[in-house]
């Protein structure tokens, strides 16, 4: 009965309420109120409806407790227990909202809640605009799904694209990280992030700061494009273009890498890394280079590759192929460098040159020991064919030593001590005081041991089976004073830090670096949305429940 009443209070006062049925998805629909009434007093041009009150307008159906409905406006204010659901994928619930029908726009406040099968977003007032499938909020506001929580002062939902975009200070937390930024895009289907102005991503493992970045969630990856860093407590990983996976703790940078050992001091540069976190060990190529501080001093070590495995008290540097190291008063190459920290060994390995000052050594094999007590260089090994050539100091000459094997010993760095064993042939240019020349010492012994002072030979002394003779330059011919294989290669030393890299990695470099510039240079903007985030649901269709 009370029904029937209700509905000949409607053609009374309301004609052409039935044409209004027809025309649903322009004009709203009261569908159903336990009482309605008109007080042009209260409420002028009103329709005063109250009770399980159900609202139709084109697809969405409101619900509350009470509502006043203006007719001429197509505009519809309610209040308590209000529900607004669009289709069977977005509800929101409040204690007030209004609902425009012309524009197809509702405001929502008072414990807003809006709800879709991926998420829930808790604010005080919400609007929602229909006509475009968007939804913001000025006024705080929590996003919860599966995986994170999300905290914004304000933010704007994208229903069709199931993204949210906030433009101030947005906070996601999840179980294994927190997202912090003042620009973000998240699909909250997806959960993918992208990552605008000044962010981070704070964790126990890691600290990671972008100003361009991308951020799966779900598969815990990212990709991170400008001024980017990763950070470690013993680790500093930076360059132009970073990829992390989360679950792996891998990384790979791209362009201007520069990898920092924050506890040790070494610093690894190159234009590509692997990094391996969990197993301490990173691939560096394209102008690769280890840089270690030594007594005061840093070894620049270089490879066309390096591979740098192990905590740092048991450290192995790997350089190969074409390596090269330099050092203020040391330089070397070789085909392979392999240096060990726990053994405090070096190995230069394939047809290894060592420069000592302006003393130039080779050998088949070339070992330089560290000591483990001072950290600083103790001996030098070459086995096979040793080979120490210097310079006369003021002649056109050169100075030569060749045996078997040579063992130096080292002060400070320096090479202060040289033994040359078995089968020793010697070239030596004499001068006394006065720097003149007193003649060319050849001989040949079993055993040569040689004090140094920097460039110059202090003392010589042979041992056993000694033969030979001090010569005046005018009775040794020139063919004479050059010791079978000898070869000077003063040339290839290398007098500076950027003399261990080739010509190429250089040009590479100076490229790099120029379109590095170049993109510094350019506007900032947010990075493109991958094709992954966009056919998300496509890819991931939700399965339907089998009706038996």
């Amino acid at each position: 009965m009370k029904n029937i009443l209700f509905f000949l209070f409607l053609n009374l006062f309301l004609p052409g309420f039935q044409s209004l049925l027809a025309q649903s998805s322009k004009k709203i629909v009261i569908e159903y109120s336990d009482f309605a009434d008109v007080n042009q007093t209260e409420i002028p041009d009103a329709l005063l409806l109250s009770g399980n009150v159900r609202i139709n307008h084109d697809g969405a159906i409101l619900t509350c407790n009470k509502a006043y409905y203006f007719q001429k406006e197509n505009y519809v204010k309610a209040f308590g227990n209000v529900q607004i659901v669009q289709g069977d994928t977005l509800y929101m619930n409040s204690k007030y909202a209004e609902y425009n029908g012309n524009i197809k726009q509702a405001y929502a406040t008072g414990n807003v809640v809006m709800r879709s099968p991926e998420m829930t977003l808790a604010t005080d007032t919400l609007n929602f605009d229909r006509k475009n499938q968007q939804a913001y909020y000025n006024t705080n506001g929590t996003i919860t799904n599966k995986d994170n929580v999300l905290k914004s002062k304000s933010g704007r939902y994208y229903a069709a694209e199931k993204k949210f975009q906030f433009l101030t200070a947005v906070t996601i937390k999840n179980p294994k990280y927190v997202v912090k930024s003042n620009h973000l895009d998240y699909y909250n289907n997806s959960g993918h992030s992208y990552l605008f102005g000044p962010s981070t991503i704070t964790s126990d493992q890691n600290f990671i700061y972008t100003e361009k970045g991308f951020y799966d969630s779900k598969k815990n990856i990212g990709h991170f494009l400008r001024k980017s860093y990763i950070k470690y407590k013993d680790r500093l990983i930076e360059g132009d273009s970073l990829y992390y996976n989360r679950t792996k703790d891998f990384a790979s940078a791209t362009n201007n890498v520069k990898i920092t050992d924050t506890i040790n001091k070494g610093i690894i540069k190159g234009h590509y890394a692997e990094i391996y976190k969990q197993k301490d060990s990173m691939f560096v190529t394209k102008r690769a280079v280890a840089i270690n501080l030594v007594d005061k001093d840093s070894v620049y070590i270089h490879g066309k590759r390096l591979l740098i495995t192990g905590k740092p008290e048991n450290r192995i540097v790997r350089a190969y192929t074409n390596a090269r190291f330099f050092k203020t008063d040391m330089s070397g190459k070789c085909d392979s460098i392999h240096s060990n920290q726990k053994t405090k060994l070096t190995q230069l390995i394939g047809k290894p040159i060592l420069w000592n000052f302006d003393n130039q050594m080779t050998g088949d094999v070339m070992h330089l020991i560290g000591n483990d007590t001072t950290q600083k260089l103790d001996s030098l090994k070459v086995l096979n064919n040793a080979f120490l050539v210097s310079k006369d100091t003021l002649g056109t000459g050169f100075n030569q030593v060749k045996g078997q094997n040579l063992f130096g010993k080292f002060k400070d760095n320096k090479l202060y001590e040289v033994d040359i064993i078995k089968n020793t042939e010697v070239i030596y240019y004499l001068r006394n005081d006065a720097h003149e020349l007193i003649g060319i010492n050849k001989n040949v012994s079993s055993k040569i041991n040689l004090t140094l002072d920097g460039n110059t030979i202090d003392t010589m002394t042979f041992y056993t089976n000694v033969d030979g003779d001090i010569y005046p330059e005018k009775d040794l011919p020139e063919n004479a004073r050059k010791l079978r294989g000898f070869i000077y290669r003063g040339e290839e030393r290398m007098k500076t830090k950027d003399d261990i890299f080739p010509p190429e990695e250089n040009e590479l470099n100076d490229k790099i670096i120029k379109e590095s510039e170049a993109e510094m240079k350019k506007e900032n903007v947010p990075m493109k949305v991958r094709k992954e985030t966009l056919d998300y649901d496509k890819n991931n269709p939700v399965s339907k429940p089998v009706v038996k």
